[in-house]
This record gives C-alpha cells, sequence and structure tokens, in this order.
C-alpha cells in the first residue's frame, strides 16, 4: 500500500512541474505586453521610456530562460510572485478566494452524492420499472440543461418571483452564518444538478453490473436477506466507479464555476482568473492555474488511493 502511495505521488509531482512549465511557456507566447496594457490610458501609447523603465522593474527584460528559472526558484519556496497590476501577493489573493470556490465545490459535490447514489440505487432495484424510467427521463434533460441556463432560471424562480433566498452575492459565515449559506444553496444547486445526474446513472449502471456477479447469486441462495446484499456486498463494491467519476468531476468544477460565479456574484477563484488573463498579469494566471492544477492532481492521488482501499487489485496493476 505504502509502495502505491509514493508511486502516484512521485507522478503527480512529474505532472505538477510539467503543468508549472507548460504555463509559464503558454503565457509568454501569447500575445500582447502586459506593461504596455497596465500603462496604456484611453487608447493612448504609454511612453517608451517609461514602458523600458516598468519591464526592467518586473524582470521582463530578461532572457527568457531566465525568467523561467527564476519563477522555479520562487516556486521551490512556494512563492507565486506579486501581481503586476497592484503588487499584492499572488499566494494571498489565492488564500482569500479559493475557500469561497472550495466551499462551493464542497456543497455541490455533498448534495449530488446524498441524491445520487440513493437514486441510483432505487433505480436499478426497479430496473424497467416506472420509477427507473422517470429516473432516467430526470436525468436526460438534468444532463442538457446548461449551468448558466439554471443558474439563471434559479434567480428568476426562487429569488424573482418567490423571494425565497437572495439573487446572489456573499456575506462571511463569520459574520452571518445563516445569510452565507442562503447565499451559498442556488450557486451549490446550479452546479449539483448535473452531477446529481451523472452519479444517478454511474450508481445504477455499477450495481447492475454487481448484481450479475456469481458471488451475489450465491449469497441469495444462502437465504441472505436482499437488502443485506445489497448493502454489504453490492452498493460498497459499485462504490469505486461513483468515486472515481466524484472525483474527476470535482475536479473539473475547479475550473467550471466561471458562470456560476458570475450569476450569482459569488467572489471565488473564476472571477479572479478571468481578470488576470485580460490583465496579461503573468504572475496571477501562472499562480491560479498551478493552485488549480495541484488541487486537481491531488483530488486524482486522493481517489486513486480510496479506491485501491475498496479494490486491492488496483495496487496491482
Amino acid at each position: 500500500m505504502l509502495t502505491y502511495i509514493v508511486r502516484r505521488c512521485v507522478v503527480a509531482a512529474v505532472m505538477i512541474f510539467m503543468v508549472a512549465t507548460a504555463v509559464f511557456m503558454i503565457l509568454h507566447i501569447v500575445p500582447g505586453d502586459p506593461v504596455e496594457l497596465m500603462l496604456s490610458s484611453d487608447g493612448m501609447a504609454p511612453d517608451p521610456a517609461v514602458v523600458s523603465e516598468m519591464r526592467t522593474r518586473l524582470g521582463l527584460d530578461l532572457p527568457l530562460y531566465q525568467q523561467y528559472w527564476d519563477y522555479l526558484t520562487r516556486l521551490a519556496s512556494a512563492d507565486l510572485g506579486r501581481s503586476f497590476q497592484d503588487n499584492q501577493d499572488v499566494l494571498g489573493n489565492i488564500a482569500q478566494r479559493l475557500p469561497r470556490t472550495l466551499e462551493l465545490i464542497g456543497m455541490a459535490t455533498l448534495l449530488s452524492l446524498v441524491m445520487g447514489i440513493p437514486l441510483g440505487v432505487l433505480s436499478a432495484r426497479r430496473r424497467g420499472g416506472w420509477v427507473d424510467r422517470m429516473l432516467g427521463w430526470a436525468t436526460s434533460i438534468a444532463l442538457s440543461v446548461p449551468t448558466f441556463v439554471l443558474g439563471t432560471l434559479l434567480v428568476m424562480i426562487f429569488a424573482l418571483m418567490l423571494r425565497l433566498v437572495p439573487a446572489g452575492g456573499f456575506v462571511p459565515f463569520s459574520q452571518s452564518p445563516w445569510e452565507h449559506l442562503r447565499l451559498l444553496l442556488m450557486p451549490s444547486v446550479a452546479i449539483a444538478v448535473g452531477f446529481t445526474a451523472i452519479i444517478v446513472r454511474m450508481t445504477r449502471s455499477t450495481i447492475l453490473d454487481v448484481l450479475e456477479q456469481d458471488w451475489v447469486r450465491t449469497a441469495r441462495a444462502k437465504g441472505v436477506r436482499e437488502t443485506r446484499v445489497l448493502r454489504r456486498h453490492v452498493v460498497r463494491n459499485a462504490l469505486g466507479p461513483v468515486l472515481t467519476v466524484t472525483g474527476l468531476q470535482m475536479g473539473s468544477m475547479l475550473g467550471g464555476t466561471v458562470l456560476v460565479e458570475f450569476i450569482f456574484n459569488w467572489p471565488g477563484m473564476s472571477g479572479f482568473l478571468v481578470k488576470a488573463v485580460e490583465n496579461r498579469d503573468y504572475p496571477e494566471v501562472q499562480g491560479i492555474v498551478l493552485v488549480t492544477a495541484t488541487l486537481f492532481i491531488l483530488l486524482n492521488v486522493i481517489v486513486d488511493v480510496l479506491y485501491s482501499v475498496l479494490d486491492p487489485q488496483v495496487r496491482k496493476s
């Protein structure tokens, strides 16, 4: 088990290094000078002398290999640099916004698992019946509706028409826990609907596969109650693929909450990244992408380890 974990961690470290390198290179290939963008005012070209002085101060006049080496050196000491726009510490800015996005993803994942797994089990147990068909139609609709459309509908119905929850915004949990949770609910539901449909379908599929196994038939032949067979034998063995899909979806949501955060005015990482890209703020873009990619990779490592606990055969592969 330890060897498997170490091997996965080494692979993860190599992937993080490759991501850091790719982000650095791509940003320096993309057309556009961040210095000229910062100094431009009302469409007027900045003074070349001021541009040159600013480039020297920011280290952008150095050869690309020197900038790359400096970048890796800072990363080794967990220094993501300072923003070109406001000279703020990039790591500090990310640390302020990242928990908000993680909270949104965590709540959406919790809602999806709480609803998706039981509904998937129910659909599998009622295979071919009206419940199974209804859930099939519902999941198809949930997967067909774009998240930004669903978010807009939620705002129109529950905020503007019924006035049950605020339309959007953010209040720190420490300031007002109840208001914070009210503002968190709708964006979480907007993300969770499609995620729940995926969990329902994956749970149903894996449950049906496990139910066809010989050892399940043997347990039934021995007179073990159906609920016990389902709870102790079937569901546990079916959770591996569901866990894998959950980890992948959570990783995808790290970079896929842009529209949801925009619709509900939730101050997370996505809006921060969009602003950084518009301003050609190299340190902020590099820091945000690197942190997001690192979380995605580490999340998949955790999922792989948990999967190996559920299925020891994975550790041998």
